[in-house]
C-alpha cells in the first residue's frame, strides 16, 4: 500500500452512514474509491452535483463527466447536477457533513493554507475558502512533509485559506485532531513512532493517553 492510499483509506473510515462530503481535488479525491460496502456518503462536487461515485476504470471515462479538479469520475443512482449557484448555496447553507482538503501547510491553531505560494503557480482556491467555513468537520488528508520540510506547523507561514477552521490532520503518520491546548496524536502510523512524528512536525504534539495504531 502507497502512502497515498493508506491515508486516503484512514480518512474513509473517518465518515459517517448518511454524511454529504465534499472532497478536494488531488489526494482527498482517493477517498471515495475506499467507502464500505453498504456505507451511504453523498459526495459532492463544487462543480455542481452529488453522487460522486469511485474513479472509472481505464478506457471508460466520460469526458463531460469531471471533479472540481477537472479528473475523470462517475456518478451514482440518485445522483443529481445543478449550476454553481446551487452547488455553493449547499455549502455555505451548512448543508455539508465533512470536507477533506489537501493543505500546503497546517498549524496547530487550525489555520489552514492551501492555495497560494507567493511568486509560484499554483491551481487557486477553488471553494476550499467557503467548504472550510461551511462544512461541519474539517479534516485536512496530506504527506506529513514536502521534500523532507514540516507542513505541519507552529504557525502557517503561507497565506491563509481560513483561520481557526481545521478539525483534524490525517497524514501517514498519524492521526491529530486539533485541539484548545493543540494538536492531540491520537493514533500512530504503521511503522513510526511518536519520535519520528515529533521530529516530523515543527508544532507541539500532545499525545493521547489511549494512542491506537491507525487502522485502515
Amino acid at each position: 500500500m502507497n502512502v497515498k492510499e493508506l491515508i486516503a483509506r484512514r480518512v474513509a473510515k473517518e465518515l459517517k452512514d448518511g454524511d454529504v462530503v465534499n472532497l478536494g481535488i488531488g489526494l482527498p479525491t482517493m477517498v471515495a474509491n475506499y467507502i464500505p460496502e453498504g456505507m451511504d456518503v453523498t459526495f459532492q462536487s463544487e462543480n455542481g452535483f452529488v453522487g460522486l461515485g469511485p474513479a472509472p476504470e481505464e478506457g471508460k471515462e466520460d469526458k463531460d463527466l469531471v471533479n472540481a479538479g477537472g479528473l475523470p469520475v462517475t456518478i451514482k443512482a440518485g445522483g443529481a447536477f445543478f449550476d454553481s449557484a446551487e452547488s455553493f448555496g449547499i455549502i455555505r447553507g451548512g448543508h455539508v457533513d465533512a470536507t477533506v482538503l489537501g493543505a500546503l501547510q497546517v498549524d496547530e491553531k487550525g489555520n489552514l493554507a492551501n492555495w497560494m505560494i507567493p511568486g509560484k503557480m499554483v491551481p487557486g482556491m477553488g471553494g476550499a475558502m467557503d467548504l472550510v467555513v461551511g462544512a461541519k468537520k474539517v479534516i485536512v488528508a496530506m504527506t506529513h512533509t514536502a521534500k523532507g520540510n514540516p507542513k505541519i506547523l507552529k504557525e502557517c507561514k503561507l497565506p491563509l485559506t481560513a483561520a481557526g477552521q481545521v478539525d483534524m490532520i490525517i497524514t501517514e503518520m498519524g492521526v491529530m485532531e486539533v485541539t484548545d491546548k493543540g494538536l492531540l496524536l491520537t493514533e500512530i502510523g504503521p511503522e513510526v513512532t511518536v519520535e519520528d512524528i515529533k521530529a516530523a512536525t515543527e508544532a507541539d504534539i500532545l499525545v493521547a493517553k489511549d494512542l491506537k495504531k491507525m487502522e485502515v
